[in-house]
């Protein structure tokens, strides 16, 4: 038996040939006729005696098919939508990263490690073209074992240097020349990363690693990759981990991380702060990340303060250091004497220390800030915090929000308690928040079904339940653009897909950035005027609600969003956007320039509102 649902498709077929100009007045006449004909209307209503029973209906549901008519055909006639392809880009831009040019950063005085930064307001627009795939690319494996097993022609760090890595190499295993293997058990830590987890764990007082989540740890922000071993050992612990790391022309952290299907940003505060709001993970993790902690009068420390919870943790691994003579015990002990001095300032508590792993705990006091007088650190003033890569300040934020609630005291469930509904509730109501996670549960199941290449087959069949499970396609790394309530990630955890969603906040949306973090999921405040702070063909699914509409207003054009979306999508990567019918026809058209097959589906529920099922070719050129 087929999906009822999917009975009712209506599937809109191939881009649209290109309008004469005599279709084109013709329809442009129709359009004016009805919106002049809505004074005539209105002269009628304005009569009592006139009755407008059945007509009116009608007639006002022809005026907004005649709007979406003058919207589209006002697109077309200023020439944004005709239908002319891009090329490729050359072989030198493979890896191109928008914003983040070294080379232009250096020339114009950037310098001590802000070269490395983002830096969009100085990076030109260029011409527009396709980034392509480097020669030897190949589709990721399915997941999980594309964790560990990954083409090596797919990413930028080379053999080359991977066997100049010195010991690293003991834990790498190349096959074939064209793969590169991880050892799950084996990492840059010591004995390996399960060791490494498990000693964290008990300097927490806990009995294992697995503990982790019940003591209120749930999301980690991992700062420094390297070839992402710990990341995915907390990721099989059900700990939601971002590893960030700065931006490397060559030798990527975080390209090798998302080609493993692990969570990962490029991201630096040198001089910025990181686009996440205060009091977002439970636990920061720095092991070897190469930062002076100390640094411009611990500014860096503050911003760990700023994004950790009231209770998180702060885990630092220092290099093992064996200087000639002396004592090495007292070398570490002068080393992080500053840091130790510093942490008192903020109110951290250095709770454990065992070989060359720190352990510190933010207070759970929020008067601990502004009644320890040894305190030089001044609080920031209200209405601070708005993270989008604002200049780092000496100062101490989130003590005074509504959402100060010592990790310790969550429950042990994924869910939000009502207390913790409650902080978010200027956003919705509680019946709100539980019919969105309903709708996106139904949602879920139509888009999952739609994520197969028949849907572009003119082939009568549609994919039904009889059909394999799609995608048949490898889906791990999911971006929700518009992520509203982080309701998307929510279906696909209780329908235990497994993909993990970065979880995108438009910073002109409401800001549901905090209640998306503090549900334990994974997310980042973004402008999509700006490119994403990631390497290509990073993602393997985009989605989109309402997203185009919220950008039609703003001072970037869409073509310059689906230029950037075609960057981070894998060849073969789907992409789903749901909006108003004007849009999505103006989307289709984009879709068509930039190469993807894209149909239009209608829903059949009496609005207005459409889908657009792009996938991306594997353009071999």
């Amino acid at each position: 038996m087929r999906s009822p649902w999917l009975n009712k498709l209506s599937v809109i077929f191939g881009p649209r040939p290109p309008f004469s100009w005599l279709l084109l007045c013709f329809v442009s006449v129709l359009a004016l006729i009805a919106v002049f004909g809505s004074s005539s209307s209105n002269s009628f209503d304005s009569v009592p005696s006139t009755p407008v029973p059945e007509i009116y209906p009608n007639y006002r549901r022809l005026k907004e098919q005649a709007a979406v008519d003058y919207f589209e055909l006002r697109t077309i006639a200023s020439g944004a939508s005709r239908q002319r392809e891009f090329g490729l880009c050359s072989k030198e831009r493979e890896n191109y990263v928008p914003c983040y040019n070294v080379t232009e950063n250096t020339i114009l005085g950037f310098k001590d490690g802000e070269e490395f930064d983002r830096h969009c307001e100085v990076s030109g627009q260029g011409n527009w073209c396709l980034v392509r795939s480097p020669k030897d690319y190949k589709i990721p494996l399915r997941w999980p074992a594309g964790r560990d097993v990954i083409w090596s022609g797919n990413i930028k760090i080379t053999k080359d240097q991977f066997l100049s890595s010195g010991s690293m190499t003991k834990r790498i295993m190349l096959l074939e020349e064209n793969q590169i293997a991880f050892h799950p058990e084996d990492g840059l830590i010591f004995d390996g990363v399960k060791d490494y987890s498990r000693q964290i764990a008990e300097m927490l007082g806990l009995g294992s690693d697995s503990e982790f989540f019940q003591a209120g740890v749930r999301t980690v922000l991992d700062i420094g990759c390297g070839f992402g071993s710990f990341g995915a050992h907390l990721v099989s612990l059900k700990l939601m981990t971002l590893c960030i790391a700065a931006y490397e022309a060559t030798g990527s952290q975080v390209q090798l991380a998302l080609e493993r299907g692990l969570p990962a940003m490029i991201g630096n505060f040198v001089s910025r702060q990181l686009p996440y709001p205060s009091l977002s993970y439970d636990m920061v993790h720095c092991t070897q990340c190469g930062i002076v902690w100390d640094k411009k009068e611990g500014m860096f420390l503050m911003e760990m303060d700023r994004l950790l919870k009231p209770g998180g943790y702060f885990v630092l691994t220092s290099p093992t250091s064996k200087p000639r003579g002396g004592s090495t015990g007292m070398k570490k002990r002068n080393m992080l004497t500053p840091l130790e001095q510093f942490t008192e300032k903020i109110c951290w508590s250095l709770i454990a220390q065992q070989d060359d792993t720190f352990i510190w705990q933010k207070t759970v006091d929020a008067q601990c800030y502004s009644s320890n007088r040894k305190n030089d650190v001044p609080l920031c003033k209200e209405g601070y915090d708005a993270p989008y890569y604002r200049a780092l300040v000496p100062c101490i934020t989130g003590t005074s929000s509504k959402r100060w609630i010592p990790i310790q005291n969550r429950s042990s469930s994924s869910d939000l308690s009502s207390a913790e509904l409650e902080v978010h509730g200027k956003f919705f109501s509680q019946e709100d928040f539980f019919e969105d996670l309903q709708v996106w549960k139904l949602a879920l199941k139509n888009y999952w079904s739609l994520l197969t290449p028949l849907i572009f087959s003119d082939h009568p069949k549609r994919p039904g339940d009889e059909d394999p499970l799609p995608p048949f396609n490898m889906l791990r790394n999911v971006m929700d653009m518009n992520a509203h309530y982080g309701g998307l990630n929510a279906a696909l955890l209780e329908e235990r897909k497994m993909v993990w969603v970065m979880n995108v906040v438009p910073v002109r949306a409401r800001n549901t950035l905090p209640l998306v973090l503090d549900r334990g999921f994974l997310g980042v405040l973004h402008d999509w005027c700006e490119p994403f702070p990631t390497y290509p063909r990073t993602y393997d699914m985009l989605h989109a609600d309402g997203l185009l509409s919220l950008l039609t207003s703003e001072r970037c054009g869409l073509m310059e969003l689906f230029i950037e979306m075609d960057r981070i999508l894998r060849p073969e990567g789907w992409v789903v956007l749901s909006d108003k019918l004007g849009v999505i026809e103006l989307a289709r058209a984009h879709a068509t320039q930039i190469r993807w097959d894209a149909r239009v589906i209608d829903l059949q529920n009496g609005s207005d509102q459409r889908l657009l099922v792009c996938q991306k070719p594997f353009l071999k050129k």
